[in-house]
């Protein structure tokens, strides 16, 4: 809209041009100013994506990035932030709760969404300077997402084949499962807020808190107050969801 708003005013431009010059060509003269009207919206808006550039530096397991971020890729950011932070990647999974099958789900539903763009070319090319927020996105792929997928996903199956409708509570290896899964999400964690941080978000980590996932583990809201059916003194205490380390890819303590 705005590119055709420029071309109806770069064509009035050129027919004001040809009145005052009146050296003949008005179409030309149309055309031209049509087409300077275009190259200056358009150069305009190119301008507009490019300044504002906000440098980022990232510490992640195994590596240092640094991000210049612009528009476009702080808007890139922020979706793949929220993609993560609404699913179990980064969302706790009690025991003995949830759906180890809608888990893995999960997981690979966030891994497709990742990895589209990648695959369809409508990722922008590398930046001039710095590293591109999709190479950040590569790593998770790489270096999380697949690894555990490619793991649990047959584990999981076969056990269900072997026991339909049996459920995954009963399978042998829930306890395993789970106890990786939570060692993913601490992996994923600095990824996720990272994309955060490039997204330009002013405190990403409050959107993965774990203050109140679940109703036993919200402090009292006034002091000496109890939840009722909990006789102990000073109510439930919270697990302080401290994350882990992962060793880097060099295979030294991340």
């Amino acid at each position: 809209m705005r590119a055709l708003l420029a071309g109806v005013i770069g064509a009035l431009a050129g027919i004001v041009a040809y009145s005052v010059s009146q050296t003949g060509g008005q179409r030309l003269s149309i055309l031209v100013g049509g087409l300077i009207g275009v190259a200056a919206v358009l150069g305009a808006d190119q301008y507009r994506r490019s300044v504002q550039l906000t440098e980022v530096r990232l510490v992640l397991p195994g590596s240092e990035m640094t991000f210049a971020a612009n528009t476009d890729m702080r808007q890139a950011a922020l979706r793949m932030f929220f993609q993560a932070s609404t699913r179990v990647a980064t969302r706790p999974l009690d025991d003995d709760s949830g759906s180890l099958r809608e888990a893995l789900t999960s997981l690979k539903a966030l891994f497709d969404l990742y990895r589209e763009p990648l695959e369809s070319g409508s990722a922008p090319p590398p930046p001039a300077r710095g590293d591109s927020v999709h190479e950040l996105v590569l790593d998770i792929l790489n270096f999380e997402l697949a690894p555990f997928l490619a793991k649990w996903h047959p584990r999981l199956k076969a056990y269900e084949d072997a026991h339909p409708g049996a459920g995954d509570s009963a399978w042998p290896e829930n306890a395993a499962f789970r106890e990786e899964l939570r060692a993913l999400q601490r992996n994923l964690r600095p990824y996720v807020l990272g994309l955060g941080k490039i997204a330009g978000l002013r405190d990403p980590e409050r959107h993965l808190r774990r203050s109140a996932w679940h109703a036993g583990h919200i402090a009292p809201s006034v002091p000496g107050h109890r939840p009722p059916g909990d006789d102990a003194p000073g109510g439930p205490a919270a697990g302080d969801g401290t994350p882990g380390h992962r060793p880097g890819r060099d295979g030294s303590a991340g």
